[in-house]
């Protein structure tokens, strides 16, 4: 159910990437490569725990309607966002200043891309997740009903 958000949210991070360095004029090579799929990956994972937190949250609040449980979501993760890119963001910024020539499209690329999957995680991915909705019981009919009949049949 949370993977059309996340995959939303990845598509988003890429083509912004790509938007990017078109308008700026840097051209591609299989450093930016790499770091379009560090980026994917980057996101993912934050999406993921945001995801997550929305999961265990669904199960904790019944009764929420999805946007609380969402904003709670997030709130709850934002600290960890936030600390997360900001010391990737550290070190990336050290890189680009000292690296040299390099790698400098690498993590040109790679400190747009945390900014970005950043936004993506808790904006876009969630945004989707409340516009297409989400299931919140997660258990199985079928296998309630075999467990019945299972039952059923032992005491007869």
């Amino acid at each position: 159910q949370f993977a059309v958000g996340a995959v939303a949210a990845l598509v988003h991070d890429v083509l912004l990437t790509i938007g990017v360095f078109s308008e700026v004029g840097i051209k591609f090579d299989l450093a930016i490569i790499a770091a379009l799929l560090t980026i994917v990956g980057y996101s993912l994972n934050d999406t993921v725990v945001v995801f997550d937190r929305v999961r265990e949250n669904l199960i904790k609040y019944k009764k929420r309607p999805l946007k609380e449980v969402l904003v709670v979501s997030i709130n709850e993760t934002l600290s960890r966002t936030i600390m997360t890119s900001l010391t990737t963001l550290l070190a990336l910024f050290a890189l680009f200043a000292l690296g040299g020539d390099v790698i400098r499209g690498f993590v040109f690329a790679m400190i747009w891309g945390v900014f970005v999957g950043t936004y993506s995680s808790i904006f876009v991915a969630s945004a989707i997740l409340l516009w297409l909705g989400v299931k919140r019981d997660w258990s199985k009919p079928e296998a309630e009903g075999d467990a019945k009949k299972a039952a059923g049949g032992a005491s007869v």
